[in-house]
């Protein structure tokens, strides 16, 4: 039984061996129950920037004094918030609210001659008229009332002038908008053109982006781009100006591995929010980017 047992065992091991056969040639032709792997799409390329806050063309403006003289009082201080038209300080005008004063006089005399003149045409002409009177007199008249009417627009005249120098003693606001800094003070003097305020409209805010030149053919309008700010902060937006020309850096690299003397294209994003966004802050910007092909 022994020699029998070691007989039958080869012969074991091949049925063994082909039954495996067979069942693995079975499994062969059943579906695969492996899920497909998809490898995921490659991120959108970006193009990287480094950019700043800035306000749009015409929101953020030095205001000057368009007037000479001592400042008599300042009505507003930094991060006031102001309208249209009011005034942020006033310079002394005396001498020149004197001056009106006397041209308004003068103005009231030369209507009044103007009036009297007036009245001697009328009389001449119709002393002429009835033959009791001369065309001498009558040209003379005529004559001094044309005068008068002269000295009358020579008067009103020096009024519009005068009211139009008064007018800028009083430094306005151009638009709404926040006081960024304050550069005069009451009680000083200073000549035409003096800055006095810098101004801007703090909801009129937008990202200027410095695209390096090689960049230039695979940033479109309308792409969109992520704004990031050092020490925390992240916001949205879409290119919306694209300018026709390279220009120089305005912000000196962080990365000192970069040249200064790059050029630069200033790409402008516009902001879906500007929540926390202080102008000038300096950002990093990454602009979804388009093949060039």
């Amino acid at each position: 039984m022994k020699k029998a047992a070691l007989f039958l065992s080869p012969v074991l091991l091949l049925v063994i061996a082909v039954l495996t056969l067979r069942e693995s040639a079975q499994a062969g032709t059943r579906p695969s129950s492996v899920p497909l792997v998809v490898e995921p799409a490659p991120e959108a390329a970006k193009i990287s920037a480094e950019g700043r806050v800035v306000a749009y063309p015409g929101y953020e403006v030095e205001i000057g004094a368009d007037f000479a003289g001592r400042v008599a009082r300042v009505l507003v201080d930094e991060q006031s918030v102001v309208k249209k038209g009011d005034i942020l300080a006033e310079i002394d005008a005396s001498e020149e609210e004197a001056a009106l004063r006397q041209a308004l006089s003068r103005v009231r005399e030369a209507e009044a001659d103007l009036r009297l003149s007036e009245a001697e045409v009328s009389r001449a002409a119709q002393l002429l008229e009835s033959k009791v009177g001369t065309r001498q007199s009558l040209d003379k008249a005529e004559r001094d009332r044309d005068a008068a009417s002269a000295r009358r627009q020579t008067a009103g005249a020096e009024v519009e002038r005068l009211t139009a120098l008064l007018r800028k003693a009083a430094i306005r606001a151009p638009f709404s908008g926040t006081i960024l800094s304050r550069h005069i003070s009451a009680g000083e003097t200073v000549e035409r053109g003096t800055p006095a305020f810098s101004l801007a409209d703090l909801a009129k805010l937008r990202i200027e982006a410095e695209v390096d030149e090689m960049d230039t053919d695979r940033v479109k309008l309308g792409a969109p781009a992520r704004i990031t700010a050092e020490g925390g902060g992240s916001w949205s937006g879409k290119v919306e100006e694209i300018p026709d020309a390279v220009a120089g850096r305005k912000l000196k690299p962080q990365d000192p591995s970069k040249p200064l003397d790059t050029r630069v294209l200033l790409v402008k994003v516009a902001l879906d929010s500007r929540e926390n966004l202080k102008l000038g802050r300096r950002v990093e910007v990454e602009i979804a980017a388009q093949s060039s092909r």
